[in-house]
């Protein structure tokens, strides 16, 4: 061969082939040293929507891990033998990109898994579920997304408005339950179609939202508000995400019936309409269309002394525990994120009680955010334990060491929440509980 020819040709495509050849394993290499990092501490199973990768459709184009939007931050899918896997299950939380992604179809979401089970009300693809005029969207039908419940909020809109009955007096078009991303988006789609519609709440505008921690990075991507039109927001403060929803309220003239929890909801006689029953009033809809949180209701411990004043259920402000010592009870973000801002406040002595070995359920960086702190001596992290008792000023631990009592001023119990699935067999919803399925 022409030597000129060899060195034009020849040698510059060997030195891809093998710059190629070395990206691709050290890629490999990280992606298998992600999996055996997440077995190693117990971080197998995910919190949410999550694909299963099929690895005899999979050609390895990798097109599904450079669309996962949390890939950046940390492992989540990675190739192993030139086929996609999830390396990071504990971080995926169910964006749903590589899904689109795939050219090949070899990707399924599912919700839960054979060892942990989540219940999901059944759902029609236009939100509607098994009741007639009874609507679900958002983070009670498992997407907890902002852009997702958002994007379902205004979808399950435009399928409501397809019903027959509007208009009839004596009653509204909608009562829209919650005002979360998705009842927000649902409201404004509403507003804007001329429905005469009721929008309940039994908090506060924000949904789970306003219940972060102050200063919490919500991670989220553009989404289409009736109305308004794009929110442009990637990732912003939980304040800052609030103030645009408050602004979007007064500009728009949105209405929302605040601080009104809805009790019982009772089909009509006519059997195209509910009565819907609160705390304060009663309403009579046409349709119905529930965006309310998964974990409304706090998950107690169920102990001795968790009625004293000093325990709460999630973290307002940091601020006011300043000098005292504090137990955090929990492994999940919102029990992570309480217990590394309160250790920042002067003077607060931090402990963190949880009854597993590992802080599976966590973003990477809570848990490394905790585990610096505990390392650094300023906090402490009791595993595997248990509360057993709070009394005015200490609370009894059980760890594997036995019993013991920890000097205490507050506890905060990060134990998520309870699905209302009794309050939607009620109404005659259908939940079933999904086992990696669809």
């Amino acid at each position: 061969m022409n030597p000129a020819l060899l060195a034009v040709y020849v040698i510059p495509a060997f030195a891809l082939l093998a710059w190629y050849l070395y990206v691709r394993r050290r890629r490999e290499d990280a992606a298998i040293a992600a999996a055996e990092e997440a077995l190693a501490a117990s971080m197998t199973e995910p919190p949410s929507l999550h694909p299963v990768i099929d690895p005899v459709k999979c050609v390895g184009c990798r097109s599904c891990v450079a669309a996962c939007p949390e890939q950046g931050s940390h492992p989540v899918l990675g190739m192993i033998r030139g086929k996609a896997y999830l390396v990071g299950p504990a971080n995926c939380i169910g964006h749903g990109a590589c899904f689109q992604a795939c050219p090949a179809d070899a990707i399924e979401l599912v919700f839960g898994t054979e060892r942990r089970g989540i219940d999901i009300p059944m759902v029609k693809p236009d939100f509607e579920t098994n009741v007639p005029g009874i609507f679900i969207a958002g983070e009670l039908g498992g997407m907890g997304l902002i852009r997702n419940a958002v994007e379902q909020g205004r979808q399950a809109l435009e399928s409501i408005r397809k019903l027959k009955g509007f208009g009839k007096s004596g009653q509204h078009d909608l009562v829209i339950v919650g005002a979360g991303p998705a009842g927000i988006a649902a409201s404004l789609g509403a507003l804007d179609a001329g429905l005469d519609y009721v929008t309940l709440e039994q908090d506060s505008l924000g949904g789970t939202v306003a219940h972060f921690p102050r200063g919490k990075l919500v991670m989220t991507r553009p989404a289409i508000l009736p109305i308004v039109g794009k929110m442009q927001f990637k990732e912003t403060s939980k304040e800052k995400l609030l103030e645009f929803w408050q602004g979007v309220a007064a500009k728009t003239g949105l209405k929302v019936h605040y601080n009104e929890r809805v009790t019982a909801i009772e089909r009509l006689p006519d059997g195209k309409s509910f009565q819907v029953v609160t705390e304060k009033s009663s309403y009579r809809a046409r349709a119905i269309l529930l965006t309310i949180g998964r974990r409304g209701t706090p998950r107690q411990l169920g102990v001795p002394g968790e009625d004293l004043p000093k325990v709460v259920y999630r973290l307002i402000d940091a601020e006011q525990y300043k000098g005292q010592r504090v137990l955090v009870v929990g492994g999940g973000d919102s029990a992570l994120e309480a217990a590394h801002t309160i250790a920042e406040q002067p003077g607060a002595k931090v402990s963190i009680s949880y009854r597993s070995e590992a802080f599976s359920r966590a973003k990477p960086k809570n848990r490394d955010k905790v585990a610096e702190m505990v390392n650094a001596g300023r906090m402490q992290a009791f595993m595997k334990s248990n509360v057993l008792e709070i009394r005015e000023d200490a609370v009894i631990l059980e760890t594997e060491r036995g019993k013991g009592s920890l000097p205490n001023d507050a506890v905060i119990i990060c134990a998520g929440g309870i699905l209302p699935t009794g309050f939607l067999k009620e109404i005659g919803i259908q939940v079933e509980t999904k086992r990696g399925t669809a």
